[in-house]
């Protein structure tokens, strides 16, 4: 299905501005995207992956990035670039360039005679608590809860309902989406004859630049300590960061992965869906952690990590495990 674009704009010009060469009328409008089964004359496309040569080459595109204009049609305008996906990126910027929004403050919106607000647009039903700081640029949008002594950089964007909790710093450019809960407490219980006894959470979450976080997030303060983010962090829907947690540069984590209390995870990482990691460990700069993995010792060594086993009592599965670790061993000695 062709998606309208906010701004239409000459092959050429669009070209000139992503940086890629243009075979064809670079002077055709580009007023929509696509995907290649669906376009049509007037939409911009890409085609990176060879299993879908075949469809690149049958698109009724008018415009599409390629690695080379052998990869399309001669009625298609090729807008060749090294890397289509990631110029295709940079286009949508382009051409869906973000609703802008007045600055000031919305006459339904509660702000604090204390915060500083100067500079950006909070919307109806935001609140805004004493002696919070929001910079310049960043849109607040309905229903969203910045609490006391919270810190927003600039640039950044809360969607709707959205709960900072007080003290909580969030660098320039983040993006948090609808739903996420930043600086709730940590689970931190002790037992006692009387029941659990609460341990109070005095630390906060301090997040970087350029963290994008999905919707219907939690991320914990710290027990003593911050809960760290680290700058470029890109975290998908529905994923859990506890408290202490400190989370390295330009990590990305996907649904539904939990971190449990004190886990370290290292720069550069890929955590995948429904990964879990039972805390108290670290993993090193440069992993990937496959899906549904379940991590319960430190990783030292950079690479792909993988543990899916069915669940089973605790004594069998360590019965299994170390069989499985024997074998493994085995084999590895033998092929030597």
């Amino acid at each position: 299905m062709s998606r309208p674009a906010r701004r239409s704009i000459s092959a050429r010009e669009l070209a000139a501005l992503i940086g890629s060469d243009v075979v064809g009328d670079g002077e055709q409008i580009i007023s929509g995207v696509a995907a290649l089964e669906t376009a049509s004359g007037s939409d911009l496309c890409f085609f990176s992956d060879v299993k879908y040569r075949e469809k690149a080459l049958a698109s009724c595109a008018g415009f599409m990035l390629v690695r080379s204009a052998a990869d399309v049609s001669p009625a298609t305008v090729a807008l060749v670039h090294p890397t289509p996906h990631a110029a295709f990126a940079h286009a949508l910027d382009l051409l869906f360039p973000p609703k802008k929004y007045a600055v000031g403050v919305d006459a339904r919106a509660n702000v604090a005679a204390s915060a500083n607000v100067a500079g950006s647009a909070v919307l109806a039903f935001a609140q805004v608590g004493d002696g919070a700081v929001i910079g310049a640029g960043c849109v607040i949008h309905p229903n969203v809860v910045i609490g006391a002594n919270v810190s927003i950089g600039r640039d950044c964007v809360l969607h709707s309902g959205v709960t900072i909790y007080d003290g909580c710093t969030i660098g320039d450019r983040a993006i948090i989406h609808s739903g996420t809960v930043i600086g709730s407490d940590g689970f931190g219980f002790q037992p006692s004859d009387a029941g659990w006894i609460k341990v109070q959470q005095v630390g906060a979450v301090v997040i970087g630049y350029d963290v994008e976080i999905g919707a219907n997030c939690t991320i914990d303060r710290g027990a003593l300590d911050d809960t760290v983010i680290g700058n470029g962090v890109k975290i998908d829907n529905l994923v859990h960061i506890a408290h202490n947690c400190r989370i390295g540069n330009h990590t990305a984590i996907a649904g539904f992965a939990g971190l449990a209390g004190s886990t370290i995870i290292g720069e550069r990482c890929m955590l995948g869906g429904a990964s879990r990691y039972t805390g108290h460990l670290s993993v090193c700069d440069d992993s990937i952690i496959s899906g549904g993995t379940i991590v319960t010792t430190s990783i030292t060594e950079k690479g792909r990590t993988t543990g899916i086993f069915p669940a089973t009592s605790h004594r069998d599965w360590i019965r299994i495990a170390a069989t499985l670790r024997r074998s493994i061993q085995k084999k590895s000695t033998d092929a030597t």
